[in-house]
C-alpha cells in the first residue's frame, strides 16, 4: 500500500508541475506568435524587429531560472540567454558572425550542461555510438557541401575557419544531448541543427530562395529553444527516476 501511495502521489506531483511550467510558458508562446504575426520579408533591420525576434528566447531565460535558479547560468540558462543575443545580431546581416559567435558560446553552454550531474550517466551502447558517428558524417559533409558558397563570399577568410568551428560546437552539442538519453533534449538539439542548416543553405545561397525559408528556419529555432529549456528543468527528475531504476 506504501508503494502505491508513493507511486500516486509521484504521479500527481509531476502532473502538477507540467501544469505548473505549461502557465509558465504562456509567455514564450505568446511572444513566439507575435513575432509571426509582425514578420515579413520585408520587414526592415531595427531595435523593435530585434527585439521581438528575442523576446521568446530572453522569455525561456526567465522560465529555466524560475525554475532551475542560478545554477543554470553556465548552463541552458546562459545559452539562452546568448541565444537571444545571437538572435538580435541576425536581425542585421553585417553583424553575422557576431551572432554566430553568440550561437557558439550558447552551444558550448549547453554541451557543459549535458555533461553535468544535473543529467543522468548512461553506459554507451554500440547503437548511440553509431548515432555519434552519423551526426559526425552529416556535420563534416554539410561543410564538404558548403565550402565552394564559402569562398564566394566577400569575408572567406574569417568565415570558412568560423563555419567550420561553429559546426564542431553543433555537432558536438547533439553528440551529448544524444549521451544523455533525454527525449526532449535529443529532439531540441536536432531541431537547433535542422535550423542552422536551414539558415546556412539560404544565407549563402546552396539553394534557391525558398518563399517560406524564414518560416522554417525561426519555428523550427523556437521549437529547439523550448525543448531544451523544458528538458533542462525536468532533468532531475529524470535523474531520479534513473537512479530509482537502478537502485529496483
Amino acid at each position: 500500500m506504501d508503494i502505491l501511495e508513493t507511486d500516486a502521489y509521484d504521479r500527481r506531483q509531476r502532473r502538477n508541475m507540467s501544469c505548473a511550467l505549461l502557465f509558465s510558458l504562456l509567455p514564450f508562446f505568446l511572444s513566439t506568435a507575435l513575432y509571426f504575426y509582425m514578420w515579413t520579408p520585408e520587414t526592415p533591420a531595427s531595435i523593435v524587429s530585434a527585439g521581438v525576434k528575442s523576446a521568446p528566447t530572453f522569455l525561456l531565460a526567465a522560465v529555466v531560472l524560475s525554475w532551475n535558479g542560478s545554477r543554470s547560468i553556465l548552463g541552458v540558462l546562459g545559452g539562452l540567454v546568448f541565444s537571444a543575443v545571437g538572435d538580435c545580431c541576425l536581425v542585421w546581416p553585417e553583424l553575422f558572425l557576431h551572432g554566430m559567435g553568440a550561437f557558439a558560446v550558447a552551444h558550448l553552454l549547453y554541451s557543459l550542461t549535458f555533461v553535468s550531474s544535473r543529467y543522468a550517466a548512461y553506459p554507451s551502447s554500440s547503437g548511440i555510438r553509431f548515432l555519434y558517428l552519423i551526426l559526425c558524417l552529416i556535420g563534416g559533409g554539410f561543410y564538404i557541401c558548403l565550402y565552394p558558397f564559402l569562398l564566394e563570399a566577400h569575408n572567406s577568410d574569417l568565415l570558412i575557419p568560423a563555419i567550420g568551428i561553429y559546426i564542431v560546437l553543433i555537432t558536438l552539442m547533439g553528440i551529448l544531448a544524444i549521451r544523455t538519453r533525454h527525449t526532449l533534449t535529443l529532439l531540441g538539439s536536432l531541431s537547433f541543427i535542422v535550423s542552422d542548416l536551414s539558415l546556412a543553405v539560404q544565407v549563402f545561397k546552396v539553394i534557391p530562395p525558398m518563399e517560406h525559408g524564414n518560416i522554417l528556419v525561426m519555428s523550427t529555432y523556437y521549437l529547439a529553444q523550448l525543448l531544451i529549456a523544458v528538458g533542462d528543468i525536468k532533468a532531475d527528475g529524470n535523474k531520479e527516476d534513473y537512479a530509482k531504476w537502478k537502485r529496483s
